[in-house]
């Protein structure tokens, strides 16, 4: 059978739906190497002893779902709604309330409401609202993008990347952060991964679904980078980027 070609890839890599965090459509075509902390692990050793928790932009709820034991009380928050409607049919068996909330809004929580918050890969943490939704001696508990995540790619499609954008999600000033909203950081740790790309239709479909990569993509609008990205890969097998995560755990101090 011969290979597909460049407009066969660009169709198949824009017809997949992006709703979710399920990565299961990569597999064979896109690799990414795992931070060795085991976010889910940790997560779910974390829910299972806790009595009330919170899981701020949970995507489809894909992750929150791997738990095996869930809080007698759980609440996920979502803004987009194809995703709001993807988790409350998967963790709404589960008795999971899943509530419809835009990433930039307050928390529609009363004041200490939760004695573990949860985020995996939020695209910005609020951390005064996060400080007020915890209980005393509460934990926020969040796997998070590092700065200059997945820059080779992006600067393939934007060229050369400003300080400012290489600057974002620092760590350290996540810490500051935490600090400033009166939580004590307990554990931070942050990884260097890599990333490698086998054709250009998961490109397109990591792009599509990780929007901030390069902000507002559309395959027209991009079209000669990605014939130049898919003869380098057809020439080297593959294109390789390295994305950053972290990995904070911040406790609000009992009163």
């Amino acid at each position: 059978m011969d290979a597909p070609t460049f407009d066969e890839l660009i169709a198949e890599g824009d017809a997949v739906p992006v709703d979710g965090w399920d990565f299961s459509w990569f597999e064979g075509r896109a690799t990414e190497a795992r931070p060795s902390w085991g976010y889910a692990r940790g997560l779910a050793r974390r829910l299972a002893r806790a009595t009330a928790a919170l899981d701020i932009q949970t995507g489809g709820g894909e992750v929150l779902h791997s738990a095996p034991v869930l809080p007698p009380l759980t609440v996920a928050t979502e803004g987009w709604p194809p995703n709001v409607s993807k988790a409350t049919a998967l963790l709404g068996p589960r008795g999971v309330a899943v509530v419809a909330s835009p990433q930039d809004a307050p928390l529609p929580f009363a004041d200490g409401t939760f004695d573990l918050v949860t985020s995996r890969h939020p695209v910005r943490t609020h951390w005064e609202e996060i400080a007020r939704v915890l209980r005393p001696g509460g934990t926020y508990y969040s796997q998070q993008v590092g700065p200059e995540s997945v820059f080779e790619l992006a600067g393939h499609f934007l060229g050369p990347l400003p300080d400012e954008a290489r600057r974002a999600r620092d760590p350290d000033q996540a810490r500051t952060a935490a600090h400033a909203a009166g939580l004590d950081v307990v554990d931070l740790r942050t990884a260097r991964l890599r990333v490698e790309f086998h054709d250009i239709a998961a490109v397109v479909h990591f792009l599509r679904k990780v929007v901030w990569i390069v902000p507002g993509f559309t395959t027209a609008a991009h079209l000669p980078r990605l014939r130049t990205l898919h003869d380098r890969i057809t020439a080297q097998g593959s294109f390789v980027a390295h994305s950053t995560r972290f990995l904070i755990e911040a406790r609000k101090p009992n009163l």
